[in-house]
């Protein structure tokens, strides 16, 4: 057998241990596998994402529900439901009729936002009638209604006739003020005079306070009784 030269074997090494070409095939099937996987990690992101979005509007949602300053302001776009009128003599609680006389509740509320009441003296003050807040004096507009007598055959029993309701003159004012109207008594005839806009809840012993004042031949208090301020309450 003949020998082969150091030489020659060294090449045929080589040869042997050069890197072999890919074939097409194989890098169409790399290629494959590649796109897979970056598809599923595309689609494993987008559903991760969107779960955690769902999951985030969710936990705001709760909170909204769970947070009373949001219930309070959602509560403010209804209006007020009760006013607390705070007197020389003590604090009424006024229930308003938003549903009813909306127009009227939203200017009273106007009113009180802007410090209109402070300080509103009960300048009339009638026994089994009325009691009057303005701070305009105008002593022939509450006599007018005085003169007709208060004995009534027919008495309606809407809420307009009860007593303890809260109400205001129909009239506008001089320079836009808004005056209070508390009754004591069923007055039938003073739905042409007065809108009602609310009912007494609480406090019915100060108002039945106020009523008993002395005053003079004008029904004016001899001790004046003022209306410190009004605060509102939303519903809750």
């Amino acid at each position: 057998m003949a020998k082969i030269k150091p030489q020659a074997l060294l090449l045929q090494s080589k040869k042997k241990k050069g890197p072999s070409r890919i074939s097409v095939p194989t890098i169409m099937l790399y290629g494959l596998v590649v796109a897979m996987m970056v598809f599923f990690l595309f689609a494993t992101y987008r559903h991760w994402s969107r779960r955690s979005m769902i999951q985030t509007h969710d936990d705001l949602s709760t909170n909204e529900g769970d947070n009373p300053f949001i219930e309070h302001k959602r509560s403010d776009v209804d209006g007020p439901k009760y006013a607390f009128i705070s007197t020389s003599k003590g604090l009424i609680t006024v229930e308003l009729y938003k549903d009813g006389s909306p127009d009227i509740v939203d200017e009273f509320v106007d009113f009180c936002q802007k410090g209109h009441f402070k300080g509103m003296q009960f300048n009339r003050v009638i026994k089994h009638f009325v009691i009057h807040g303005s701070k305009i004096d105008k002593p022939e507009a509450t006599e007018n209604w005085t003169s007709r007598g208060k004995h009534y055959s027919r008495l309606d029993t809407s809420l307009k006739h009860e007593a303890f309701m809260l109400g205001t003159s129909k009239t506008k004012h001089e320079g836009g003020g808004f005056d209070l109207f508390i009754t004591t008594a069923p007055i039938p005839d003073l739905n042409d005079k007065i809108n009602v806009f609310g009912r007494v809840i609480k406090g019915e012993d100060i108002v039945q306070e106020i009523e008993e004042v002395d005053t003079d031949d004008h029904y004016r208090p001899k001790t004046p009784v003022q209306i410190n301020e009004v605060t509102l309450k939303y519903n809750t």
